[in-house]
């Protein structure tokens, strides 16, 4: 009985070492990635796609956001986008949704009573969903299975609820600003949101492209119509939207849904 303790005993250690070096390494990582990201909002080095539009959505946050602003930040993971809502915009109403558990335990420890927080996925109906968590890359996780850009995605299937935007938000606060980045199920995030563009008119930073979009069904020309039809709005890349450069055309905007050659864009 001693010898099989000892030897648990020295299994939970070597597990309890793997855990803080899992840890340390996870920490390390996001340490990189922060100053990476820094050094680039300062040198605009671009070294990714991702880099670059990290970037180019600080620069619109920080132009288009005044100090009593109210955003809304949909998929909000680690909280990097809804920090800068916040430094931005101090006074205004902030909004949030992470429907992975551990991220939205995680948001309540760092952001307390100063945002209001949701654990739902958002789509165009409300009731209860299945939702794909990616163990190993959790930033690709979304309500539907899409493609995955990584080798053995680890898919772990939980239940959420899910919710509109429409229902959540009050009637009485106007929204200026939305940042969706959901996998693939954005339109349905827009159509369950459609009181709030129709009446605020609010900026909207969103994902779009093939691989993740077309998953959910989307197809691109609709989704321009919903815009610019239905909403009155235009889609912009990101950098064009900052250089006050003219909208796309529905041509345009198929094409890069088509090539992925833009998935980062501003609606207004």
């Amino acid at each position: 009985m001693n010898t099989e303790h000892r030897t648990q005993n020295t299994e939970h250690r070597t597990q309890n070492t793997e855990h803080r070096t899992q840890n340390t390494e996870h920490r390390t990582q996001n340490t990189l990635i922060s100053l990476l990201k820094k050094i680039n909002h300062i040198f605009h080095l671009d070294l990714t796609k991702n880099l670059k539009y990290d970037r180019l959505t600080h620069a619109i946050l920080k132009r288009k956001l005044s100090l009593t602003s109210n955003c809304i930040d949909v998929g909000c993971h680690k909280g990097e986008i809804l920090n800068l809502m916040m430094k931005y915009a101090p006074g205004g109403t902030h909004f949030a949704f992470e429907p992975i558990p551990y991220l939205f335990q995680n948001l309540k420890k760092a952001f307390g009573e100063s945002v209001n927080l949701y654990p739902y996925a958002l789509a165009e109906r409300q009731g209860e969903t299945t939702f794909r968590h990616v163990k190993n890359a959790p930033a690709y996780s979304g309500i539907l299975q899409r493609k995955y850009d990584i080798p053995n995605p680890d898919i772990e299937e939980i239940q959420v609820e899910m919710k509109t935007l429409d229902e959540i938000i009050p009637e009485n606060i106007h929204i200026d600003l939305i940042k969706i980045d959901v996998e693939g199920g954005e339109f349905g995030v827009l159509k369950g949101a459609e009181r709030i563009l129709l009446r605020d008119h609010p900026v909207i930073i969103f994902e779009c492209g093939l691989g993740a979009s077309d998953y959910y069904g989307t197809k691109p020309g609709d989704l321009f119509v919903f815009f610019t039809t239905k909403c009155g709005m235009n889609i912009y890349s990101l950098q064009s939207y900052l250089s006050n450069c003219k909208p796309f055309s529905i041509s345009e905007f198929e094409a890069c849904f088509q090539s992925n050659t833009e998935y980062y864009f501003v609606a207004n």
